[in-house]
């Protein structure tokens, strides 16, 4: 006698739970440091034309954990690319030279 077959269920991970109250930080620069057993980022906002910035959170993981997170962000960027296009990064300097110049006043309008 055949029994219909039910393909098994593609594991999906642990379920994330956010705890109320959390709340998402922008950050816009990373400082990466490390240990022999620890890879250390702090994710911290800088503002146009400020010397200091605040660190928002500081994660430290595993090197294999790091690794992990990086291919993820690799996968990550390459489906965005796909769908939104390719992100260009700045040549002719280095990016944060590019992110954190200091603040410029935008020009003047053309006068009439």
């Amino acid at each position: 006698m055949n029994t219909p077959t039910t393909p098994p269920n593609k594991p999906t991970g642990p379920i994330l739970e956010l705890p109320p109250g959390v709340e998402p930080e922008y950050v816009n620069l990373a400082r990466i440091a490390h240990s022999p057993s620890d890879i250390v980022i702090d994710f911290a906002h800088l503002l146009p034309g400020e010397a200091r910035a605040k660190i928002r959170s500081r994660v430290v993981m595993t090197p294999l954990s790091a690794k992990l997170l990086l291919r993820a962000l690799t996968e990550n960027i390459a489906r965005y690319e796909a769908a939104y296009g390719e992100i260009n990064i700045p040549v002719n300097s280095s990016l944060a030279d590019n992110l954190f110049r200091p603040f410029q006043q935008p020009p003047d309008p053309p006068k009439e």
